[in-house]
């Protein structure tokens, strides 16, 4: 089958298996080798790592992965795509296909059966409109994950490790980092693709704390006050907590602990650092 990382192979293979690109799947195949070498060195992938790959498609990225670690899960949605994986990582015997969505996937299953429970990497050439889910659902659910590597859109990267202060800087930042440390790895151009996304895409490394940066007494409060924050980024925090439906604290009682903390009262969300807001939520959680 070749190396599909050369573009003709890929066209070879859509062409072979008469493969029509579904809208729904956000399927964008690589098509630069030079971008997958930049992905397994983020990836750090050893020969004894066990690897799951999420949106395999006809298998570029998986090819690569295969000659690297021990062994590798990668799951599709897309039933289509798995006579054409089969055939293209026919020649691996450390490959299993699974095709399922990764969103209702067990994960920590996997972990245990293929990986005796011990945490495995996860690498992703994720559909840019669930980007966010996965990879807040594979650290909420506290699976055994020693760091995800993806490619996802731009801007998401730049959300992901932005700081206070920022106008990059939001919810999604404050959630990535309490539970990983974030590295940019490469901005990869249009034209890597087949076919070509609209928006230009990154390589960001996510590599899980072993102990969280942050002590939060209520993490789902404190969640919860990030959330408010940011959805009305633009109000004073009091402001913006107090109108929030998911808390239930009058202005005063927040005044009070903004003051308790050393915040201004005019301060706004965007101007926090997760150590300060984990402060806050512990504050008003006490």
């Amino acid at each position: 089958m070749g190396n599909l990382a050369n573009p003709q192979n890929t066209i070879a293979v859509l062409k072979k298996y008469q493969f029509n690109f579904q809208k729904k799947f956000g399927q964008n195949f690589l098509i630069d080798p030079h971008v997958l070498d930049k992905i397994l060195h983020a990836a750090d992938i050893k020969k004894d790592d066990f690897v799951l790959e999420i949106g395999p498609g006809i298998g570029t990225l998986t090819q690569c992965l295969c000659e690297h670690a021990r062994q590798v899960i990668a799951v599709e949605i897309d039933k289509n795509l798995i006579p054409i994986l089969q055939d293209t990582l026919s020649e691996y015997d450390n490959v299993s296909i699974i095709q399922e969505d990764i969103l209702k996937t067990d994960i920590q299953k996997i972990a245990d059966t293929y990986n005796g429970g011990k945490p495995i990497k996860v690498v992703a050439n994720l559909p840019y409109y669930i980007t966010t889910p996965i990879i807040m659902g594979l650290f909420e659910s506290h699976v055994p994950v020693t760091s995800i590597t993806v490619m996802v859109q731009k801007e998401v990267a730049s959300r992901m490790k932005a700081g206070p202060g920022s106008k990059d800087y939001g919810a999604l930042s404050l959630a990535v980092q309490y539970y990983a440390l974030p590295y940019l790895a490469a901005n990869v151009p249009e034209n890597c693709f087949m076919p070509r996304p609209s928006v230009g895409s990154a390589v960001i490394r996510l590599t899980r704390h072993e102990n969280c940066p942050v002590e939060a007494t209520d993490e789902k409060l404190l969640f919860h006050i990030i959330r408010a924050a940011f959805n009305q980024r633009r109000k004073t925090l009091v402001n913006a907590l107090s109108n929030s439906p998911e808390l239930d604290f009058d202005k005063a009682f927040l005044s009070d602990a903004l003051k308790a903390c050393g915040f201004s009262p005019s301060v706004r969300g965007e101007a926090l650092s997760l150590e300060q807001f984990a402060l806050l939520s512990n504050t008003l959680f006490g």
